[in-house]
């Protein structure tokens, strides 16, 4: 694909993680378009602010329900949103957003008749212009597990994310102190192992009184 098309049309998913579990489908074009069954706060499309999607430093709107997610000037009013980090690819396989992203919009891939009309699949790391900032290490909402973070255990071999604090209905068990690139690295205290991926993928987290 050439690299400075501008896709007329593109779907888009937002996907906020943790806490602020959401999902969201939207169509998109030049302009801002009409949302798809879109849940309040997400379902992002573009505006045509630049040349591709979200790219890296671009900036976000946040939409109501009804309403569309768009590209808009980052020193502009409607502006919530920074994207951290653009990449093509499934996010699966792709590599991990910076430790400070608070959500992760995915984009669905476009087939279009010409390259004009098309878009890879990708996703974008977006951080908050303002608080609160779930992906910030305890706030137990973002869609990484980074140091300083907490979780519990929801069944045997499977945990997940809460506030440090102790706020929500599921007081935190465990706190990831460090992440290592083997078991074998983490310290003596270390009660529990946690997949975290990127290049040193366990978490190592002990055990809170």
């Amino acid at each position: 694909m050439r690299r400075g098309a501008l896709p007329k049309a593109l779907l888009v998913c937002a996907v906020l993680v943790g806490m602020y579990t959401l999902t969201a489908c939207q169509g998109a074009g030049h302009r801002a378009a009409e949302a798809v069954a879109a849940p309040a706060g997400a379902g992002p499309t573009r505006s045509g602010q630049g040349p591709v999607f979200l790219e890296a430093e671009e900036c976000a709107s946040r939409g109501r329900a009804a309403a569309a997610i768009e590209e808009v000037p980052c020193a502009g009013p409607a502006a919530a949103a920074r994207v951290l980090a653009r990449f093509n690819g499934p996010l699966a396989k792709g590599p991990r957003c910076p430790s400070a992203t608070d959500y992760v919009l995915h984009i669905t891939a476009v087939d279009g008749v010409s390259e004009e009309d098309s878009a890879p699949e990708g996703y974008a790391c977006m951080r908050n212009l303002r608080p609160p900032h779930p992906g910030d290490p305890g706030m137990g909402g973002g869609p990484l597990t980074v140091v300083g973070d907490c979780v519990y255990t929801e069944r045997r071999g499977v945990v997940k994310e809460t506030a440090c604090d102790g706020s929500p209905a599921r007081p935190p068990e465990y706190l990831v102190t460090r992440t290592v690139r083997t078991r074998a690295d983490c310290p003596p205290s270390t009660a529990l192992y946690v997949q975290v991926g990127g290049g040193t993928p366990v978490g190592c987290a002990r055990r809170l009184a």
